[in-house]
């Protein structure tokens, strides 16, 4: 054996690896040429480069005039198939799962930390038992109960036949019924488990490049990582499992509730000691199943300091599974022959939301306090809502449970009660629970609470606009003013400053659901029936208001549940409504699943390993220089992958982002993650970093970081757009306003590139692989010989 030679790299080996933003693109259109191919990956995400780079290594020469260039496309992890225009109606589990990240910093704060943590992940519990207790309002009690009970409403619709009341027949009992329809929601539950385990398994089992420990392994580096530097940030396996198994529990423990749940009722008020004590034991059985969810929710959070790969094989299985078994023996309970039983009136949805409903409001308030003290310990102006950020978002998350619940239980009775209005005694069903009526009633106030700071916003963008103008011209000195092309930019320039003010519409709207919300609450309980009704005998004006607030809200809440179905199934069919369904996906499904397993997958776990893999293995097998050139969310990807490499790596890559939403969006909504403190901490280790910004987007902005030792302000000073204001012999035609796009196209990127590269240190000289080093070795005795 012989010990490796090396060989130089060749002192201008250098590569550009381009990571694309929110929708997505080709290849083809990020590498400007039609010929591609790829590189690494799958049909999922993968790097390409041009057709004639493809072995750019072996010639040297292709360094000398600029870096190879490579694409990371990873599109296809939001927005890639129709099935996946599904995850719209997963929407709920998404917002409160962003609920977990928009914690306020909390350094030295370990306990208020995992209270935060825990308050959250009850409020994402309460929306799978909100969203089960939908089910089974629509399923078992409006349709089987009311419906199935109901001579006028089964009699006119062949497929409920067999469940008639009139039929006579083994189904015709209530609790044979409600057994046999407990299976929708029972399916229900079963498909969003087996939606949450292929996804993570699909997406989400990806590992990062490092090691098992928090820091970077090395003598002059054991302090603490950031949090997304952290080995096991990117990696939530068994986090995700346990909560799942909890979710999947809670999901069969309310299905068997609402079952067994009426047969005890109906056999506490029989003579019968049998059935009432097998009533009373399986009411305890759900109880004690209930208060083990919980635990299990409250028990665990997220380990992020190692790469934590145990899974608690014991409780991912036994959990759901006697959750399971109970359902089963509440649906043979409720099978029982009863034949004195009759379905009158509703199931006692009424309570049941209204505990939901009740809780979600008090989690929330307790939430916003934990945030305050937070934030208290560690303010920051730039922060959204002074902290409240997190809490506000939970409260919308609930407000979106309670519209797709409260729209498709409407539209169902709506459905069932033939021409009438559900509530009004008029048609063959009672309806749905009064809550649902009161929740669609204050939508229509809502509205119009929110009316008056759109209005706002609009006079002041247009006041706005007008002041820009001299200052748009002034940025172009000595031009020819022109009025239409000076309101056209400085209109531009006012309406990406919206972006700002989202934090106020925002705190208004969930100030306002949550106080309306309370109103709703307090008047179901208080007058026990539909608003309509509840004013009846007062004025005539009030009576009059709240009966069209009923009505114009019940068509509200149903239309916003069609609207979300209309969307899927048209993303379904449609490529582009299918790109523009991916946008929100690309922001929202960012973060890990730290507090709902049913929210949509984060691409974040396969991206931000592929990323840190690619950089780590090309840098370690060609010693050569890197830059990472990230563009909208893209930035945000490229930044995290940054924080994931070890040292070493770091020194040799430099870090472009343009468009990037890094401080503007995520410093200010996510600041435990992406404030001030964790990108100084990222500006330090990067060894170079430049930020593109213009004033017409409306997405990206500085990141506000100024100078340190040796290293420059990361900022670049704002790009000009238009590039040129007026016609000139370079620019004939009337240049665009670019606002978000097209980053590449301005000359200044090139130039920035070119700097970064010039500040990172020149390639290493490598080791000759072994096998090469024997040939040499052999082919050397052979000519000596």
């Amino acid at each position: 054996m012989h010990p490796a030679t090396t060989e130089p790299a060749g002192p201008g080996a250098a590569l550009e690896l381009l990571v694309h933003g929110v929708g997505g693109t080709t290849p083809e259109e990020m590498l400007d040429d039609p010929r591609t191919v790829r590189v690494t990956g799958d049909n999922t995400a993968a790097i390409f480069r041009r057709t004639a780079d493809r072995d750019a290594e072996k010639e040297p020469e292709r360094f000398r005039h600029g870096p190879v260039q490579e694409a990371y496309c990873w599109c296809n992890l939001t927005s890639g198939n129709g099935s996946r225009a599904l995850w719209l109606l997963l929407l709920p589990f998404m917002v409160v799962n962003l609920a977990h990240w928009m914690r306020p910093p909390a350094e030295g704060r370990a306990a208020a930390v995992r209270l935060y943590g825990v308050l959250v992940r009850l409020v994402a519990l309460s929306l799978t038992v909100l969203l089960t207790a939908a089910a089974c309002e629509v399923a078992l009690d409006l349709t089987a109960w009311q419906c199935a009970g109901s001579a006028r409403c089964a009699d006119g619709r062949s497929w409920l036949g067999f469940l008639s009341v009139t039929g006579g027949g083994w189904w015709s009992q209530p609790g044979r019924r409600l057994a046999l329809a407990a299976l929708v929601p029972a399916a229900l539950v079963g498909l969003l488990w087996y939606l949450s385990n292929r996804t993570w398994s699909a997406y989400e089992a990806q590992r990062p490049p490092r090691g098992e420990q928090d820091g970077d392994g090395t003598a002059a580096d054991r302090q603490p990582r950031p949090a997304l530097g952290r080995p096991g940030f990117w990696y939530g396996r068994r986090l995700v499992a346990r909560l799942r198994a909890a979710h999947t529990a809670a999901g069969f423990l309310t299905i068997a509730a609402a079952v067994g749940g009426a047969a005890a009722r109906y056999d506490r008020g029989a003579a019968s000691t049998t059935r009432e004590a097998l009533g009373w034991a399986l009411e305890g059985a759900l109880l004690l199943g209930a208060v083990v969810v919980t635990w299990v929710v409250c028990r665990r959070g997220r380990s992020e300091k190692r790469l934590d790969n145990r899974l608690d094989r014991a409780l991912v299985s036994w959990l759901p599974g006697s959750s399971l078994a109970l359902l089963a023996l509440a649906m043979a309970y409720a099978a029982w022959s009863r034949p004195a039983w009759r379905s009158a009136r509703t199931l006692p949805g009424d309570l049941a939301f209204s505990v939901i409903t009740l809780a979600q409001g008090v989690l929330v308030l307790a939430l916003a306090a934990v945030a305050l003290r937070l934030h208290r310990r560690a303010p920051h102006t730039r922060t959204v809502l002074y902290g409240l950020g997190g809490p506000t978002v939970a409260m919308l998350a609930c407000a979106l449970g309670g519209v797709m619940s409260g729209g498709i239980a409407q539209r169902v009775a709506d459905w069932l009660d033939g021409p009438a209005t559900p509530g009004t005694g008029k048609g063959p069903i009672v309806g749905p629970p009064v809550l649902l009526s009161w929740q669609a009633s204050v939508i229509p106030v809502l509205l119009l609470l929110l009316l008056i700071p759109a209005l706002v916003l609009a006079v002041r963008t247009a006041l706005t606009a007008r002041r820009l103008g001299p200052v748009v011209e002034a940025e172009y000195e000595g031009e020819k003013p022109d009025p239409v092309r000076t309101r056209r930019i400085a209109a531009v320039r006012a309406g990406a400053a919206l972006t700002d003010s989202a934090p106020g519409i925002v705190g208004i709207l969930s100030g306002a659901t949550l106080l309306l919300g309370a109103v709703a609450l307090v008047g179901s309980r208080a007058s026990g029936t539909v608003p309509g009704k509840a004013f009846a005998g007062t004025h005539p004006l009030v009576e009059s208001v709240a009966e069209a607030a009923q009505a114009l809200g019940s068509w509200l809440i149903g239309f916003g549940f069609i609207l979300f179905v209309t969307w899927g199934r048209r993303a379904y069919r449609d490529a582009s409504a299918r790109r523009t369904i991916g946008i929100l996906w690309d922001v929202g499904t960012f973060w890990p699943r730290a507090a709902h397993p049913f929210a949509p997958p984060c691409y974040a776990e396969r991206a931000v390993p592929d990323l840190a893999w690619r950089m780590s293995s090309w840098t370690g097998r060609t010693g050569g220089r890197l830059v990472i050139s990230g563009h909208s969310q893209g930035s945000v990807l490229a930044a995290a992958a940054v924080w994931q490499l070890p040292a070493g790596t770091r020194r040799r890559v430099a870090l472009l982002t343009y468009g990037s939403p890094l401080e503007r969006l995520y410093g200010r909504w996510f600041p435990a993650y992406f404030g001030p403190v964790p990108l100084a901490a990222l500006h330090r280790e990067v060894h170079c970093w430049r930020n593109l910004w213009r004033r017409t987007d409306p997405i990206g902005g500085p990141v506000k970081l100024p100078a340190e030792g040796d290293k420059p302000e990361v900022d670049h000073k704002a790009l000009r757009d238009p590039v040129v204001y007026g016609r000139t012999p370079e620019h004939p035609l009337p240049e665009p306003v670019l606002g978000h796009g097209d980053y590449r196209a301005d000359p200044v990127f090139a130039k920035e590139r070119a700097i970064l590269l010039d500040r990172l240190p020149p390639a290493l000289p490598l080791p000759v692989p072994q096998q090469r080093a024997d040939e040499a070795q052999g082919m050397s005795g052979m000519s000596s010989g």
